[in-house]
């Protein structure tokens, strides 16, 4: 089994009104509990678009904290989704599970093995 990150970036999901929001609150949760039920489902959320972030950084030999994000960009993340799956294939249909559920592209991308120690 492998570990697949499902992800998008906020701005993919586009300017709509608070009702077509709503309308995907349903459909999103389903493809969660059918996840579930097939145990592939690891974890997901959602990120806060206006909480406060901080970038931490130790690359100088001592470990500093501070507000904002570490790079200056135009697209952040939103949302991500993690599944444990046997190959590819599978990770690909949930990905596409999710992107019918939400209403909005997703990005799909093998998590690394964890280095033994």
């Amino acid at each position: 089994m492998a570990q697949y990150l499902i992800y998008f970036n906020q701005q993919w999901v586009g300017d709509h009104p608070e009702e077509w929001f709503v309308s995907r609150v349903e459909p999103s949760m389903a493809v969660i509990e059918e996840m579930k039920e097939a145990g592939v489902y690891v974890f997901a959320g959602g990120l806060e678009e206006h909480g406060p972030v901080h970038a931490a950084d130790a690359t100088s030999g001592t470990i500093t904290i501070t507000d904002g994000p570490f790079a200056e960009t135009t697209e952040v993340l939103g949302g991500f989704t993690v599944i444990d799956v046997p190959d590819i294939e599978t990770a690909k249909y949930w990905a596409g599970r999710v992107a019918e559920g939400c209403g909005w592209p997703q990005e799909l991308r093998r998590i690394g093995a964890v280095p033994q120690t």
